[in-house]
């Protein structure tokens, strides 16, 4: 039985598109990195995390600098950013099943409560953030033991490619949302336990 659904943030719950790319876009100025066009968002989606870096010149080694430092700039806009169509839905009808939910990130916890207040969006219960995108099977793992949680009792909801591999290295079951990020030929090949295209699914699922 699942006790715990887990959400990503960005390009799950909060379609931070334009943000995502006004923010890039300030730190590409500043670093000498190649700055991105809303119009590429659809190519990039089709691409690797290492693909999108060669794409953009961005050194994956400056990842750990640079991302304080990118989130940072998107804080200024998060008044920008839109929740998705259903996603409130989806977080009340957990909520009123008794199924308690949580939010782990690459973002900072500034920017998803600052988020969450202006959404009112009362029911998530936990946030987890690490500033290592690869880091997201450490903190799954970290919150299973702090709730007391077997995994068979937890499902993730990501949109990329990184949040599949996480979940398979903590023995948790994932669910992937087709309006994110990583598009469906990205993400086949880490084989996620169930992919979805509507929210509503998600409460079909769980």
């Amino acid at each position: 039985m699942i006790k715990h659904v887990i959400f990503d943030f960005d390009g799950t719950i909060a379609d931070s598109k334009e943000v995502f790319v006004s923010a890039w876009n300030s730190m590409a100025m500043k670093h000498k990195f190649k700055m991105i066009k809303i119009e590429e968002l659809d190519e990039m989606r089709r691409m690797s995390i290492r693909e999108r870096s060669e794409k953009l010149n961005f050194p994956m080694y400056k990842m750990p600098i640079i991302m304080p430092q990118f989130y940072k700039r998107y804080r200024q806009a998060i008044q920008d950013i839109h929740l998705f169509p259903q996603m409130n839905n989806v977080l009340n009808e957990l909520d009123g099943r008794g199924v308690q939910t949580a939010i782990i990130s690459s973002n900072s916890e500034e920017n998803i409560r600052a988020f969450l207040l202006r959404n009112e969006i009362k029911s998530v219960t936990k946030i987890l953030c690490s500033s290592r995108i690869f880091g997201k099977d450490t903190l799954i793992k970290r919150f299973l033991k702090q709730q007391n949680l077997k995994p068979e009792e937890v499902i993730y909801v990501g949109d990329e490619y990184r949040d599949i591999v996480a979940c398979k290295k903590a023995g948790i079951k994932v669910i992937w949302v087709g309006w994110g990020f990583d598009a469906e030929e990205v993400v086949k090949a880490a084989e996620p336990d169930f992919m979805v295209y509507e929210p509503v699914d998600i409460l079909r699922i769980v």
